[in-house]
């Protein structure tokens, strides 16, 4: 809200009537009149703006961004938060310490059937996540990324253990090749090498047709490993690899 004030100066009959008023000995006088004009601008509040920059802001005018959780959650257990007896919601990466993180939150919470991969950058630590993804499929838990969710580099193989694998068609996956502590990426090593088949091995192990395994390796190590090749849900949906929702 702001205010201007403007001086007007009195109309010269006005002040002629004034001075007819005023004894002869008197002295000029003149009069100035402030009026006061206000001005109002709808600018909104917080909220609103806060309201509008979740709903509608997206990512390269597709996705939404997901919101974070309204109500707090039951138990946080290093990137998973509970949000109900059969629900755990994932933020972060997968480091040495997230299986172990996993198997408390099973313990705490052992009906848990699905977990919502919001925003999930990768790994730190390929064996970790690898051993993590068994984890998932053992315990028969299903994986669903929602409208602007983002599932990235090594969380991909996470979400592919997923016994259901459900994606929102506004969801994001990025796939890159992997490299290894001395620096080797997937394409620096002969076709021969075992450490193609223990990834081959995962992603059948995940439930997956050897020839979409063969693929899926293809086309992720297609982008090295300080690149990404972003795919739609329903370019996966047609490897098979999940569904649509």
């Amino acid at each position: 809200m702001s205010c201007i004030f403007k001086a007007i100066a009195v109309l010269p009959a006005l002040a002629a009537a004034l001075l007819s008023a005023l004894p002869a000995q008197a002295q000029v006088v003149t009069l100035t009149v402030i009026e006061t004009v206000i001005e109002t601008v709808e600018i909104g509040t917080a909220d609103a703006a806060l309201d509008y920059a979740l709903d509608d802001w997206t990512l390269d005018g597709e996705a939404p961004l997901a919101k974070n959780p309204q109500a707090p959650p039951l138990a946080i257990f290093g990137p998973f938060r509970v949000t109900d007896a059969f629900t755990a919601e994932m933020y972060g990466t997968v480091g040495s310490a997230t299986p172990s993180q996993f198997a408390a939150m099973r313990a705490a919470y052992p009906e848990l059937r699905a977990l919502r991969m919001i925003e999930c950058p990768g790994s730190d630590d390929d064996e970790a996540n690898l051993a993590l993804a068994r984890m998932v499929r053992a315990a028969n838990i299903d994986t669903i990324v929602p409208a602007g969710g983002s599932v990235r580099s090594g969380a991909v193989e996470l979400f592919l253990a997923g016994v259901h694998r459900q994606a929102d068609s506004r969801a994001e996956f990025a796939v890159h090749s992997w490299r290894d502590d001395l620096g080797r990426e997937a394409n620096d090593l002969d076709d021969s090498d075992p450490v193609h088949r223990e990834y081959l091995d995962f992603y059948r192990d995940m439930g997956l047709g050897d020839d979409v395994a063969r693929r899926f390796y293809a086309l992720s190590n297609s982008v090295p490993f300080d690149k990404a090749l972003y795919l739609q849900p329903a370019q996966l949906a047609v490897m098979g690899l999940l569904s649509v929702i």
